[in-house]
């Protein structure tokens, strides 16, 4: 319980006194995403170098559920560290028009791209494997895929999962998030 008030405290503060930095584009900018041209390939790739997980984040201008993660979830310390230490994140506007190529090799604008994927609601957060099969795209290859916006330990323990390749055992996340929720109170 204490470690949960913890968490719910920083997420307090962390909405009161940090506010999220808007980019040109209408769409919340940190220091943990990355610039790159959006070769999913070359971003896979790079993230392996640099002993990371690959993660896209698909946002909207104007998303109230973008903004709850960016100025409630991302900010608590814990939180924006697991993620600088774990992933090489990369932002995906639902409706933007830069060019993104999937890892089959389609390219096509970012809206188009979406689409293809299926994403429906934002945020969505794609979480890829260290190795895409060849001919998958990245919503056939994510290991997990977080749509919407949650609270501070549902997102920690998400992507703690992912990181501890939970996906691979038999313990879905579901009953990870259960049991992390009773160690953490315990």
């Amino acid at each position: 319980m204490k470690r949960v008030l913890t968490i719910l405290f920083a997420a307090l503060f962390a909405s009161t006194a940090l506010a999220a930095e808007m980019g040109d584009d209408g769409l919340y900018k940190t220091a943990w995403m990355r610039d790159t041209f959006k070769d999913l390939g070359e971003d896979l790739a790079e993230a392996n170098d640099e002993g990371k997980r690959l993660m896209l984040i698909i946002e909207q201008r104007g998303c109230i559920y973008c903004k709850k993660m960016h100025e409630e979830v991302f900010v608590i310390p814990e939180i924006e560290q697991f993620i600088e230490d774990n992933f090489f994140v990369v932002q995906i506007n639902m409706f933007g028009d830069v060019e993104v190529t999937d890892f089959d090799g389609e390219a096509m604008p970012e809206k188009d791209m979406v689409k293809r994927w299926g994403a429906l609601f934002t945020p969505s957060i794609y979480f890829l494997p260290e190795e895409v099969e060849e001919g998958q795209t990245a919503a056939q290859a994510a290991v997990a895929m977080m749509p919407g916006a949650f609270g501070p330990g549902t997102t920690l323990n998400m992507m703690r999962w992912v990181v501890e390749k939970g996906y691979e055992t038999d313990e879905p996340f579901q009953k990870y998030h259960a049991r992390r929720i009773e160690e953490d109170n315990g």
